[in-house]
């Protein structure tokens, strides 16, 4: 009997109950199908053998976990499998077994059987769950459809193999010779071998085909469109190579040979310095040895750029008449005369020797006070162009040196940036908010400034990625801040400090008169026919809505009651509109600022202070009061230690001279005292609040209250001298606004 008789006799009835059990990893095997095997374990071997001369027939069971072996059949082993004829068998040289098997039926194993090197087991055959009916026709239709389109994606199968499935005439053995095809994992395979309901199983072959078919479509599509891109890229060379060899034909240069050129051009028509010259030389002999196409040719052009169009050798002329140059100044700002002066003296000195360096100027004071637009005004009046960087918030060194150019995307720091938007060498450079500069793991922008505000040094200024160094010494630099603690004591050494201090009650009149009404007029479409303010309006705004050194609120207000006006306007009020003190209230709402002098100080114990903020001057409150009991001084309102100690050195001053004072020396045994600082919540110290003290322990010790507007400061001693302290124009702005 032949081989193929063999295997066309055997059906269901007549296979064994008990099978060798041959363990399967990570493959599978449907009846009818051939499947390669390769038995490597010895037990597994012996198992072949044996078969081999019997009738051929083994169990496959699929493994549950194919990374290791079947130690524990029922935990290991699926129990339902597929029982297999040995088609063919070779071995090696290393004795594993090489089979080619055919699936014959599925079963179930009902036991397993110890006793012999390999597993057996007892089973049960598992016969098909045959379904006829239209839903498994279009089942069928359907699944072939899937499975045509499978074969004509999938690379290496066989044409007609979507014909041959059409051959299939029984439903069950065309879903397992497709699911045999398809790839899905070990646990659907198993799925389908579990499954006897051939109209089940035909749906879940096709949800799993389903599935197949998306992947080997996105797969053809990405294949596609890198196969595309490939021809492109080829087709791109091939036109390339043609043009070259045309423009050798004709003697002309290829695009890289012109841009080299075109580098050369440059660099010899911007008369580099020689340091620069020779690193823009090494450059373009890199560049010429290049592909265009590569990274670093990138790399490099994007340097040539940059060396080509700083202005090593450009600059704007000074103007030099410094009648006109006050002039700009007074028409931009008002007061500031210090800050005006310096600028003069500047011009001056420049007139008299013009290879002078230029100044380093700082800035200083309370919001709002101009420090910017002065230095707008400042450029306008030399006739340079203007610059500005906000330092605020710059924690990394690369900001103001840059990064090496090993980096990818790396560019010079914002200092050699500003010089090529700038477009001369001598611009007037604003470095805003330097007070405001952090430091990180990343490095200390303000040591890096070191060199940028250091006339000694900023002439060979080095920034990380030019590696060349460039004159910064014609520049004009002016750097702003609120405060100058915050700034590093070498740093703040280096700058020449104007302190922009806050303007009186006068002054905000006339400047709103000058500039902020006129230029909220013109922001807002208002004619000066249509809307104007009195100065009773100006000055209600500046004490019953702002309170502020500078003028920032001050214009927020007036724009506020521009908007109201030219709401009415394009409403269709024809009329034109004058702010009173009257009418104030109308666009402003009621007053958010009141004084509490009156009521503050119109009782024995009160005194007032003043006081020195970062916005500017202000006034505080100091509160006496003594009560009954043991003796002792409490001390409230947030006060620092400083100020603790001031009021401890003003009561032993009182106590010390009670005598004199016309104060009983009894009375200290007997009562506690008690000063407050309000308001409680903010943070207070100093010792400028000694004098106040004083007199607020002393206008309770006589049960006289202090005069009404009478503000002071000044630290006190033991010995009842008052001391100098800062801040002095800031706190006679703030009794002014008393």
């Amino acid at each position: 009997m032949t081989q193929q008789q063999s295997q066309m006799e055997l059906g269901t009835e007549k296979l064994p109950e008990i099978l060798p059990v041959l363990p399967l990893f990570d493959s599978s095997l449907y009846p009818k199908m051939v499947l390669p095997l390769v038995v490597m374990q010895r037990g597994s071997v012996q198992l072949v053998d044996e078969a081999m001369s019997k009738d051929r027939i083994v169990g496959l069971l699929a493994s549950k976990k194919p990374n290791s072996g079947a130690e524990d059949p029922k935990e290991d082993l699926y129990s339902v499998g597929i029982s297999a004829l040995i088609l063919r068998m070779a071995k090696s040289d290393d004795n594993n077994a090489q089979l080619l098997v055919q699936g014959l039926g599925r079963f179930r194993v009902l036991e397993y059987i110890a006793g012999k090197p390999y597993l057996q087991a007892r089973v049960e055959y598992i016969k098909d769950k045959e379904s006829k009916g239209k839903e498994t026709e279009a089942l069928v239709s359907n699944l072939l459809t899937l499975f045509a389109r499978i074969v004509e994606l999938t690379p290496g199968l066989p044409r007609d193999m979507a014909n041959m499935a059409k051959s299939i005439q029984e439903p069950g053995i065309l879903a397992d010779m497709v699911a045999s095809i398809i790839n899905s994992s070990p646990e659907e395979k198993q799925k389908i071998l579990e499954t006897e309901d051939v109209r089940k199983r035909l749906k879940e072959v096709t949800r799993q085909a389903n599935h197949h078919l998306e992947i080997l479509e996105l797969g053809n599509k990405i294949q596609s469109q890198v196969k595309g891109d490939m021809e492109k890229s080829q087709r791109e060379y091939y036109l390339r190579q043609q043009m070259k060899a045309i423009r050798e034909e004709l003697g002309e240069k290829d695009d890289a040979a012109v841009e080299i050129d075109d580098y050369r051009a440059k660099v010899k028509d911007k008369k580099l310095p020689p340091e620069a010259l020779k690193e823009a030389e090494r450059e373009l002999n890199r560049l010429s040895r290049m592909h265009p196409s590569s990274a670093e040719y990138t790399v490099a052009s994007t340097y040539l750029d940059w060396l080509t169009t700083l202005p090593w050798n450009e600059n704007t002329k000074d103007n030099l008449d410094i009648k006109k140059a006050r002039k700009v100044l007074d028409e931009d700002h008002f007061g500031l005369d210090k800050a005006k002066k310096r600028v003069i003296e500047f011009l001056a000195v420049r007139k008299l020797k013009p290879e002078s360096k230029g100044p380093i100027l700082c800035f200083a004071g309370p919001p709002g006070t101009g420090k910017t637009s002065l230095g707008k005004s400042i450029a306008r009046a030399l006739g340079r162009k203007f610059i500005r960087i906000s330092l605020g918030g710059v924690r990394d060194e690369a900001e103001i040196r840059g990064h090496r150019r090993t980096y990818v995307g790396a560019l010079p720091g914002r200092i050699i940036q500003g010089i090529r938007s700038a477009g001369s060498n001598n611009p007037v450079f604003m470095l805003d908010e330097i007070d405001k500069v952090g430091s990180d793991f990343r490095g200390d922008p303000s040591s890096a400034l070191l060199e940028v505000l250091d006339p000694e040094q900023n002439y060979s200024f080095s920034d990380h990625y030019l590696d060349v160094a460039f004159d910064l010494s014609k520049v004009m630099f002016i750097t702003t801040a609120n405060v100058l603690y915050t700034i590093p004591p070498a740093l703040r050494d280096r700058m020449e400090v104007l302190e922009l201090l806050g303007y009186t009650e006068d002054e905000k009149i006339k400047i709103a008169a000058r500039y902020l009404i006129p230029r909220q007029r013109k922001a807002h479409g208002l004619k000066s026919d249509r809307i104007s303010f009195t100065n009773g309006a100006v000055k209600r705004i500046i004490t019953g809505y702002t309170r502020e050194a500078g003028l920032r609120n001050l214009e927020r207000e007036i724009a506020t009651i521009c908007r109201g006006v030219a709401t009415k306007i394009a409403e269709g009020d024809k009329g034109s509109f004058e702010i009173k003190v009257q009418n104030i209230a109308k666009y402003l709402g009621p007053e958010r600022i009141y004084p509490e002098v009156l009521t503050r100080t119109s009782v024995p114990g009160v005194a007032i202070g003043l006081a020195w903020t970062q916005t500017g001057g202000e006034i505080l409150f100091v509160e006496a009061t003594a009560m009954k009991g043991k003796k002792g001084l409490i001390l409230t309102g947030q006060l620092g230690d400083v100020m603790k100690e001031s009021a401890t050195a003003a009561l032993s001053f009182i106590r010390t001279n009670a005598v004199s004072l016309g104060i009983e020396e009894e009375y200290f045994e007997n009562h506690e005292i008690h000063i407050h600082v309000p308001a409680g919540a903010i943070p207070k110290d100093g010792p400028s609040a000694g004098v106040t003290m004083l007199t607020a322990l002393y206008s309770l010790l006589k049960n006289k209250p202090i005069e009404k507007y009478l503000a002071m400061t000044g630290e006190i001693t033991l010995r009842g001298q008052v001391l100098p302290v800062g801040g002095i124009k800031e706190k006679v702005l703030a009794a002014h606004n008393i």
